[in-house]
């Protein structure tokens, strides 16, 4: 199941068999691998120079041309995916080393680009920004993975000569550390057909191909918000017109064919599939998601491992439905900014009286992040549903960064003692912090989040795409039979234990021989990624078995201490790490 633009549920389609490479590996079997169709990465030499705007715009005029264009997000970015899948007509998906493992990524682009012409993933922040001051989890080491070649997006709006140092430096640093060099460069924000020329003057001695020139233009400008641009299903016609726009003025300012040249001319590559959740139960078992404007972050592979693992998800709206849909066993609660949409979500008290009534009766329950602050008593002062014995506000401060959590307590997707790793992002905080997870990053150690038997709520997002045990255990619970065994991945790693097995296959030579493989595992670090002036994390005081309120919302329970509303200052911008 997908969830469209409006925050609907859409129906899924199998996707298409891609066109298949008869260079393999000896040892690997042929049915069990897919080839990664031609592929390339728009990079930036950091965040807010334009990546999401111009590859975007890219996507969408090659699908103008009748090609079948598939996209990927390096990192863990809900927003930005929603713009390429309006661009390119499919869901967009996300590749994250840390999270994933360096192994996974592979499998996970080769699913993304299945049936595509050609597989454009964007960046994350700069080309080598990656966990604190490594490069793990970079743009540059996902491209390295994937072969895939690099375009770089450089900011040319206040230099001119010195474009050239930019690029040495680039390409001096790309070829050092990962073998390769840039493929081109494209140049934003360029003035002037003077400044133009003298750009591409300095940039001849590079011997770095300039593959497009954009002016400064209001038409390239997007609304943003605290965690980047604004979510496709709050504006759809806004950003379906926009989309048109950017597709006009890459097909105007950008060498289309050049870039798929490019994409064409990478590597074979083959992967195997990624691991699909097993079934959990012989019959689908009704699981509400919460969906709307206000909780539009979801992972497709998410969505997709849950329904194979045996869910039908059945879709709604916080802010209109009355109650959770009719017979549902299980309630699923993504992120989103439910803080935009906090009076109307807090008037619906019969769906908040409906879920608190269900939930502390045991409903099966996941929430992260804005699911979180849904459940809590309370959002700056405003009555939510009062199942979590907490209450949220909004700040002016980000909390962001990989984090590696232990459950201290089973909970309905893991059992006491499982590893989860996962990624932050918010400007909230909820008081107590709970202390159902053990949470290690760069900023050190801490407790938070709720769980019980029934109950997992935290600030951690997790990605299913390389672990779909979370969502056996999850759908298995709701439907009240036993839950499988985990398939184990070690801390800081990308390892899953007992695997072992080749999955990726890298022909080396002209003729097609067999080259060197990868088998699992990485350079793990348990460091986390800090930007924006994050804070670090802080010790919660509050049960670790997350026990639940004795009183109903709205039947006299104890006054809330959330702050109110703040105006908040406008924050740089986050490059749409959401949380």
């Amino acid at each position: 199941m997908n969830i469209g633009h409006d925050g609907s549920a859409v129906p899924s389609k199998p996707p298409a068999e891609g066109e298949q490479d008869d260079r393999l590996l000896s040892d690997v079997n042929v049915s069990d691998t897919r080839a990664l169709c031609p592929r390339l990465v728009i990079a930036g030499t950091g965040a807010d120079v334009g990546k999401t705007t111009i590859a975007t715009g890219i996507m969408a005029a090659l699908r103008a041309r009748g090609r079948r264009v598939a996209s990927a997000k390096v990192g863990p970015d809900y927003i930005d995916p929603g713009y390429h899948r309006v661009a390119t007509g499919r869901p967009g998906r996300n590749l994250d080393v840390r999270i994933s493992g360096v192994d996974i990524v592979p499998r996970l682009a080769a699913r993304a680009g299945d049936g595509a012409d050609l597989l454009v993933i964007e960046g994350t922040m700069g080309l080598f920004d990656g966990v604190g001051a490594t490069d793990e989890a970079s743009t540059a080491q996902v491209a390295s993975l994937l072969d895939a070649p690099v375009v770089l997006v450089v900011d040319a709006s206040n230099m001119s000569g010195s474009v050239a140092a930019v690029i040495h430096g680039f390409n001096g640093v790309l070829q050092k550390k990962f073998g390769s060099r840039l493929a081109g460069v494209i140049l934003n924000r360029v003035g002037s057909d003077t400044h133009e020329a003298i750009l591409k003057e300095a940039l001849r001695e590079t011997r770095v191909k300039v593959l497009g020139v954009f002016r400064r233009s209001q038409e390239m400008n997007w609304r943003e918000r605290h965690l980047g641009l604004i979510p496709v299903v709050e504006q759809f016609e806004h950003v379906e017109s926009s989309v048109k726009v950017l597709a006009d003025l890459a097909a105007k300012h950008a060498d289309l064919r050049s870039l798929e040249i490019i994409a064409e001319q990478a590597p074979p590559l083959r992967a195997a599939p990624p691991d699909a959740a097993h079934t959990a139960s012989s019959s689908r078992i009704p699981i509400a998601v919460a969906g709307g404007p206000a909780f539009s972050f979801a992972y497709e592979d998410n969505l997709e491992q849950l329904e194979a693992a045996g869910a039908k998800l059945v879709v709604f709206d916080p802010r209109t439905a009355s109650s959770l849909p009719q017979g549902v066993k299980g309630l699923y609660a993504g992120g989103g900014f439910p803080e935009k949409y906090v009076k109307e979500i807090s008037a619906n008290s019969t769906l908040l009286s409906d879920v608190y009534k269900k939930v502390t009766d045991g409903l099966v329950t996941w929430a992260e992040c804005g699911g979180l602050l849904w459940l809590c008593r309370s959002l700056d002062g405003t009555a939510m549903c009062g199942v979590v014995s907490a209450d949220a506000s909004m700040t002016d401060r980000v909390t962001v960064g990989y984090r590696t959590a232990t459950l201290r307590n089973r909970c309905p997707i893991a059992p006491a003692g499982a590893v989860l790793v996962g990624h932050e992002y918010h400007y909230s905080e909820v008081s107590p912090m709970g202390s159902a997870l053990r949470l290690s990053g760069n900023g050190g150690s801490s407790r938070g989040g709720w769980a019980t038997q029934t109950l997992f709520a935290s600030y951690l997002h997790l990605h299913l795409g390389a672990d779909p045990s979370k969502a056996e255990w999850f759908v298995a619970t709701a439907a009240g039979v036993p839950a499988p065994a985990m398939r184990e991945r070690l801390p800081d790693t990308g390892v899953e234990g007992g695997a072992g097995a080749i999955n990726v296959e890298r022909p080396r030579d002209g003729n097609g021989k067999n080259g060197n493989t990868r088998r699992r595992g990485g350079r793990g670090s348990p460091s986390e990624r800090k930007r924006g002036g994050g804070r670090g994390d802080s010790e919660g005081s509050a049960d670790a078995q997350g026990r639940l309120p004795p009183r109903h919302p709205g039947t006299g329970r104890e006054s809330p201490r959330g702050s109110g509303s703040r105006r908040r200052p406008r924050p740089p911008r986050s490059d749409g790490h959401a949380g």
